[in-house]
């Protein structure tokens, strides 16, 4: 009963904490995160790639010790601020302000506090009324600092590091009066204010265009998947309109055997029952699998599916679109299944398309070949020609055309030839017929659909 009345009270006390406290409570977190927890962590400073656009002109040997190229920055930071003490004659005092600088290679929030602390160690033995608190190589020594642990974590930590320094700054001058106070904290305030200003700008940048790349992919990758399952999802309906269509006539013709036969046998009958049977079950099981990727507001189409008999109409209309075609047929012209007509026919016609978009003005042919093991078909397209820029493309067309011979087990080709244009080449098995098998049905043509 204790620890529930205890938790309640805790409970109370948390909604009862204002907007104020809980801000305040938030920003002594982020103090506590950035400068006071791991602060004297081991982190050491990684080498600068060496791929960007400079450095990967360099010669091999120059790009190798190009890596270090932040690290003989900061010696060089730390050299300076010792060459600034000694021009000012402050003496041996001020190598110490050495220390912070090459501290923060390793660890950089330990380095700021080293600053600090060498800043009151310079102010109290250095020269009071002239450089106080800040000695010149004092100051140069805690800018390049500020500036570094700025750059090695964040504008968060960069506005806790000036925050800190202006609260040090106010208390000298409230300690040790004006003359303190106006020497050199005014303007190590409005350097360091300016420095980390640049420097957060530059951090949040950085992360926007980051962020930004990738989103960026992540759309990409998205929309790759959509293009890819809408177009699976097209071929499912498609085979299910080619098979179902086939079931259902064999289902038909099963149920109509017997009476085209006068006093058939018992056996005849039971056989065409069975096939019947099994044809409206293959037909049930196949629209349950196949059909789930059917949208409710998908109509089936009125008309027959294109097969290759419609090849000289899309060449029509891709010729009234502006492309020059011819058409190559090769082999012995013949039936076959349906879905290999009706895929074979989509692929062409994505491969004229996909040449009116990227190579506006150039002529293509398309070759139809008919061969013992099955059908190949050769798109092929020259170079874009004249003055109108090609359409930029995403790859989807090349996506669904791979799907559909897969789907087909066949096998497809995509590539640029050498004089610039596009060759397209697919070959579609199809199982050799009986001789003895008779002939399929010519697809019908009195607008019935399946």
């Amino acid at each position: 009963m204790t620890n529930t009345q205890t938790t309640t009270a805790k409970a109370a006390t948390g909604k009862a904490r204002s907007p104020e406290f809980r801000l305040a409570d938030g920003l002594l977190r982020g103090l506590r995160q950035d400068l006071f927890h791991d602060a004297f962590a081991y982190r050491p400073l990684p080498r600068m790639a060496t791929d960007g656009p400079i450095t990967r002109r360099l010669p091999g040997a120059i790009r190798e010790y190009a890596g270090w190229f932040p690290h003989a920055v900061i010696a060089g930071c730390a050299l300076f601020a010792l060459m600034i003490g000694m021009a000012n004659g402050t003496g041996a005092l001020d190598l110490i302000t050495v220390a912070p600088v090459l501290l923060v290679l390793i660890r950089p929030v330990a380095a700021w506090w080293l600053a600090l602390a060498v800043t009151v160690v310079t102010g109290m033995l250095g020269s009071y009324y002239s450089d106080w608190p800040w000695t010149p190589s004092a100051f140069a020594s805690y800018l390049a600092v500020m500036t570094i642990v700025a750059i090695r974590t964040g504008p968060r930590t960069a506005a806790w590091m000036w925050v800190l320094t202006l609260v040090y700054a106010l208390f000298v001058g409230a300690l040790f009066g004006g003359h303190a106070y106006g020497s050199t904290s005014a303007p190590m305030l409005f350097v360091s204010a300016l420095i980390l200003l640049t420097v957060s700008a530059v951090h949040i940048r950085r992360d926007a265009r980051k962020e930004v790349e990738v989103q960026l992919s992540v759309n990409a990758v998205e929309r790759s998947r959509r293009t890819l399952l809408e177009e699976r999802t097209t071929i499912a309906r498609e085979l299910h309109d080619v098979v179902a269509h086939h079931m259902s006539v064999v289902a038909i013709q099963a149920e109509a055997a017997p009476y085209r036969v006068e006093n058939p046998p018992p056996e005849l009958e039971k056989a065409f029952a069975t096939i019947r049977e099994n044809a409206v079950a293959a037909l049930t099981e196949l629209r349950r699998v196949l059909g789930v990727v059917r949208a409710e507001d998908y109509d089936a189409p009125d008309a027959p599916q294109p097969t290759l008999a419609d090849l000289e109409g899309l060449l029509s209309n891709v010729r009234e679109a502006g492309l020059t075609v011819e058409k190559a047929v090769t082999g012995a012209v013949r039936d076959l299944p349906q879905g290999v007509e009706l895929s074979a026919y989509r692929i062409i016609q994505e491969a004229l398309s996909n040449a009116l978009r990227h190579a506006p003005g150039a002529t293509a042919k398309v070759e139809v070949s008919y061969v013992l093991g099955g059908l190949g078909l050769r798109m092929v397209n020259t170079p874009p020609q004249g003055l109108v820029k090609p359409s930029p493309g995403a790859g989807h067309g090349i996506t669904g055309m791979r799907e559909r011979v897969s789907m087909l087990n066949g096998e497809m080709t995509a590539r640029l030839l050498a004089d610039g244009g596009y060759e397209v080449a697919a070959f579609i098995p199809v199982a050799a017929r009986d001789e003895d098998e008779p002939a399929a049905p010519a697809p019908a043509t009195d607008g019935k659909s399946s």
